[in-house]
């Protein structure tokens, strides 16, 4: 009867593996859709897809008023907000998923004696909208050039290496 059970479960969750699947991909349709657009100043429109590229860059009425700096800190302005917009959206398409992802079961529930490794996940560092030579940007160059948290592995195995006349495949051993 545990066995019975046992592939009753996991029939379960392959269906619900596959729903996931499908919704997936609907998201994935949905947000390749996405558009925002921002205006900075009544006269820089940007527009932006799903990644944030810049599709369009409309200039309004009175623009010759405004210097070409003026002109150029609208333009990244409003890429800036319309990217924040669209960035929004596509994680608004993405909450059901979560949700249902939420509801699944971890392969540590599954399989015994799997680490559960969601706790070990890093998290995404936030990305500076500052200028490349930003004080901002030096700072965060240097935190990481001096972070303490370097990768160290102790399970490793030494391993003395020969020297060899490694000849290729002109090596007469062939």
């Amino acid at each position: 009867m545990t066995n019975e059970h046992a592939k009753s479960e996991l029939a379960a969750v392959l269906d619900e593996v596959q729903q996931q699947m499908r919704d997936i991909a609907r998201v994935q349709q949905q947000r390749a859709q996405l558009t925002a657009s921002a205006t900075v100043r009544k006269r820089v429109t940007v527009t932006v897809n799903a990644d944030g590229a810049i599709i369009e860059t409309k200039f309004g009425p009175g623009v010759d008023e405004l210097s070409y700096s003026d002109i150029a800190k609208a333009v990244t302005a409003a890429a800036q907000q319309a990217f924040t917009d669209v960035a929004r959206k596509g994680q608004d398409l993405m909450v059901p998923l979560n949700d249902r992802r939420a509801r699944l079961p971890k392969m540590s529930d599954l399989v015994e004696g799997m680490p559960d490794f969601t706790a070990e996940t890093p998290e995404r560092p936030s990305v500076s909208l500052a200028p490349p030579d930003a004080d901002e940007r030096r700072g965060a160059i240097g935190a990481r050039e001096s972070d303490s948290s370097a990768m160290e592995f102790s399970d490793v195995e030494l391993v003395a290496r020969q020297r060899t006349r490694d000849r290729g495949v002109s090596d007469s051993s062939w």
